[in-house]
């Protein structure tokens, strides 16, 4: 390992891109490289990630010649790429086998995607594999029928979000959220109508609403090899969630559960369709009948994929190992309980309850509390360690100002 220089390329400057370089700087001390279209704060001023500006990262035709020239300027360099965001997993996924000759890529074929790239296709493989998701209707820009609670076949307030992600932030407008709510018909009409009305062209998904809050919601990350087998799956209980209109969803704190009734099934489904690279699906536990329903898979790591190196699956070492043929062949399903937060400990105790608290300063206390960019390593430069300081501090006026504190 020492001998081979390891560079990661990521696609994105969020916290998922932190957290992914986070994960190669510890297990073997690389340095990645982040193209973005503007600088973040979450990947700025770091001596982890060098920041590369790219406005056309959009284009196809901008960033596959950006990266085979890149990695023309790297031979001999073992190097990895991931897209940190749907827009940018697609792009490698669209680009695979170009992209292939140099990068090891850790994503599923074009093929696959095609059967589940949209929430409207994955929920038509949830039905032929059994895989429990709520009840669902889906609009179309065309449709003309009523959105009555016998037309849905279900009832009022529902969820309402976009099936295709990627292409409905393309058109932005005023009022824009990542999930909506609506109480009634009329509602749900001026929500849709907002979304086709700015040029969204992708169906709708409108969802029965599962009781419940965010510590109701799970996250589940997996890392399917090469010979697409499931090899690492770790199982996260959701205990906060972002409360702003575009972060609803986010998660910003999470603990380590294992629950094999959802767990093994959705392995079973990676395995039976050979997904290959990381999966992350988002579900929520519904007490009405006592079952997990899956909302989504996101074909790549997750925002918070550093709930997953956390409990010691290094996202790095998982794919670096993939890439030499080195993983077991076995499933390595995570046992151990950490509790990992990017928002401060004083606003998810406010939320979490009691007798979850209790557990959580247990965590903390025994060092198995964790924060993406509380990274030691990466605090020396003095402007890192204000935006890190101020970022968390932050979080206090957010969730203030949606009354959630």
């Amino acid at each position: 390992m020492n001998s081979i220089n390891i560079v990661p390329v990521l696609l994105g400057a969020d916290l998922n891109s932190y957290s992914v370089a986070r994960a190669f700087s510890e297990y073997c001390n690389a340095k990645s490289y982040a193209f973005g279209k503007y600088p973040l704060g979450a990947t700025n001023h770091s001596n982890i990630v060098n920041f590369i500006l790219e406005k056309g990262l959009s284009d196809d035709g901008v960033t596959v010649p950006l990266l085979i020239a890149f990695a023309k300027e790297h031979v001999g360099d073992e190097l990895y790429l991931f897209g940190c965001t749907d827009e940018y997993a697609e792009m490698i996924i669209r680009n695979r086998d170009a992209l292939s000759k140099y990068y090891f890529c850790p994503c599923v074929t074009a093929e696959t995607a095609r059967t589940l790239g949209t929430k409207e296709s994955f929920y038509s493989m949830c039905e032929k594999h059994g895989i429990p998701y709520p009840k669902t209707y889906i609009l179309r820009p065309d449709d003309t029928a009523p959105l009555s609670e016998k037309a849905l076949g279900f009832s009022y307030p529902v969820i309402i979000k976009p099936s295709h992600s990627s292409s409905y932030w393309k058109h932005p407008f005023d009022g824009m959220k990542k999930v909506y709510c609506a109480k009634n018909e009329d509602e749900a009409k001026a929500i849709a109508g907002k979304i086709f009305g700015a040029g969204y062209e992708e169906s709708l998904i409108i969802q029965d609403m599962i009781p419940g809050g965010d510590d109701m919601m799970y996250v589940l990350t997996c890392y399917s090899g090469t010979d697409g087998k499931v090899k690492k799956a770790c199982l996260g209980r959701v205990l906060l969630e972002e409360h702003t209109p575009k972060g609803l969803g986010n998660h910003t704190a999470v603990i380590t559960e294992n629950h094999p009734e959802i767990t093994d099934v959705l392995i079973k489904f990676l395995d039976g369709i050979g997904y290959m690279g990381f999966s992350n699906f988002d579900i929520k536990y519904d007490v009405r009948d006592g079952k997990f329903k899956v909302f989504e898979v996101n074909l790549r790591q997750g925002r918070s994929n550093y709930y997953v190196t956390s409990a010691g699956q290094n996202i790095a070492e998982t794919v670096i190992c993939d890439r030499h043929g080195a993983l077991s062949g076995d499933c390595e399903i995570c046992q151990n309980e950490i509790f990992w937060h990017t928002v401060p400990k004083p606003i998810i105790y406010k939320y979490a309850g009691k007798e979850m608290t209790k557990k959580l300063k247990s965590l903390v206390r025994s060092g198995k509390s964790f924060s993406s960019l509380w990274y030691k390593k990466d605090l020396k430069n003095p402007k890192r360690l204000f935006f890190v300081a101020v970022h968390n501090f932050h979080y206090y006026g957010k969730y203030r100002k949606n009354g959630d504190i």
